[in-house]
């Protein structure tokens, strides 16, 4: 028998797309009109363009549905344009052309840092350090980056850091997989369970109209459940990994990182001067991206910013120290390389967005297919009872996720639906908040819309159906696990 072929990411997206060009000719078009809400966040005002909920109507009601065409012209979407509308939708703060150019160019900006070799100079000199107790360094890193989705909203910012830390742990004697357990999926485990994420939970409570940051205590409870989960899971998986490296699933892939690390020049290479300036260069730039956030409001722009002067600084630092032996050309060929390398997870990013244009686009006010599938499938929520409701406000929440991934994007297209059904349905609005975050959170770990996955993913290079092969298992027990949290929430009178 010939050996199964697993589907590329590019092929799956194809048929997703597929099947939204249909959806868009049976579904038809609806539509919200949109109100401007005001609430208060750590002593500011915000103001927030969302739905109301009770203005929906459909498109051309009565007459025939005509759905998107097949080949677009005159600048409308179309099924064999979803690439190019995917890839310029949005703009420098957004998905997808925004997120695109932070790919490439923190892509970009670590080609330089690992063309300078000093990252690999430096895990060899950890691991020398930390021989024999090096898996203690998992659930430290795991815990770091969890509180970091928690504070903060971390999230893209996981791909740079993969950059670092995935070639870190296979050169310990692990897998990819690995670091991405301790990269992206504790962020994620942070974001989704965070008491005080601007991001996500503040933007959803401000929106549903309860104080926001409320309900700080059950969700740190939550926060501190899911992340020790989750460094377990993650300890024992790579404990066993380095016993047997064969059940990776990861482990041809690998081998490029395993190979890089065999290099003479690797091996017998110390620390010198310039490679601690680079070292330093790094840690003052990633303290200078954790104020710029927190403090400042920082994002895409800003921190794509910010990586790019990292690179720029340690590339210049290994020309005057003559690091590998690097020249000013080098430095534009470290950083065009380190771009390539992320080219395919940057072009999955916008393909991902032509989904959502497919099927007309995610403006409330537009008239869109997807406005019809939110409309209707919420509006199902109210006819259970309270737990069962609650329940599928969670599950709602986790597929719409795939069309929606941004945090704040879909808090300000479901809250607003969402608050008011919780009221007819009897469940608390805090309650909705929770199943937003929950659903939001946990499912940007296995759909391949997912712009800081597949940027993990491509760093790793890894094919999504092999992540997702080894994510399944983890993915059924986080949602096990959210379902308990929002139904404990429901008898607790969480409000």
């Amino acid at each position: 028998m010939k050996k199964f072929s697993a589907p590329d990411t590019y092929v799956i997206i194809f048929f997703v797309v597929l099947l939204a060009f249909g959806l868009s000719w049976i579904i038809p078009q609806g539509n919200f009109e949109t109100k401007t809400i005001i609430y208060e966040q750590n002593g500011k005002k915000i103001e927030k363009t969302v739905l109301n909920p009770e203005s929906f109507s459909y498109k051309n009601e009565g007459s025939e549905n005509r759905g998107t065409s097949f080949f677009g012209e005159g600048g409308e979407p179309g099924f064999l344009n979803y690439v190019f509308d995917g890839i310029v939708s949005g703009d420098k703060w957004s998905s997808a052309v925004g997120v695109i150019a932070f790919i490439l160019v923190i892509g970009g900006a670590f080609g330089i840092i690992l063309k300078t070799g000093a990252i690999e100079t430096g895990i060899n000199v950890l691991i020398t350090k930390t021989r024999g107790n090096e898996i203690l360094l998992l659930p430290i890193m795991f815990f770091i980056f969890s509180l970091g989705g928690a504070v903060f909203g971390m999230g893209e910012e996981a791909i740079a850091f993969s950059m670092i830390l995935i070639p870190m742990v296979i050169a310990l004697g692990y897998d990819s997989i690995t670091g991405i357990m301790i990269t992206l999926v504790a962020t994620q485990i942070g974001f989704a369970t965070s008491w005080m994420n601007p991001f996500s939970v503040g933007i959803a409570q401000g929106i549903a109209e309860v104080p926001v940051m409320s309900g700080s205590f059950f969700r740190i409870i939550m926060w501190i459940v899911f992340t020790i989960i989750g460094m377990t899971y993650t300890f024992y998986y790579a404990r066993k990994i380095k016993k047997i490296p064969d059940l990776s699933l990861s482990h041809e892939s690998d081998e490029y990182f395993r190979n890089d690390f065999k290099r003479p020049e690797v091996l017998n290479h110390k620390l010198s001067i310039g490679d601690y300036l680079i070292l330093l260069t790094i840690f003052l730039s990633i303290v200078w991206i954790i104020y710029g956030v927190m403090f400042r409001g920082y994002y895409i722009p800003e921190i794509a910013t910010q990586f790019f002067v990292m690179g720029l600084v340690s590339g210049i630092i290994a020309v005057i120290f003559k690091l590998n032996d690097m020249k000013i050309n080098d430095i534009a060929e470290g950083f065009r390389n380190g771009a390539k390398d992320l080219l395919g997870a940057a072009m999955i990013v916008g393909m991902a967005k032509g989904i959502v244009i497919i099927l007309g686009g995610d403006d409330p006010a537009t008239p869109s297919v997807l406005n019809t599938i939110l409309y209707n499938i919420g509006s199902t929520v109210a006819i259970f009872p309270v737990v069962i409701s609650a329940w599928f406000m969670y599950v709602f929440q986790s597929i719409f996720n795939f069309f929606i991934v941004s945090g704040s994007g879909q808090a300000a297209l479901t809250m607003p639906l969402m608050a008011p059904l919780a009221d007819l349905a009897g469940v608390e609005r805090q309650i909705a908040v929770l199943a937003f975050q929950l659903g939001d959170g946990f499912t940007n770990l296995i759909v391949p819309t997912s712009a800081s996955l597949m940027g993990c993913l491509g760093v790793a290079r890894l094919n999504w159906v092999q992540w997702a092969k080894f994510q399944f298992k983890f993915q059924i027990l986080l949602f096990l696990l959210g379902s308990l949290f929002v139904i404990v929430g429901v008898i607790i009178g969480l409000n």
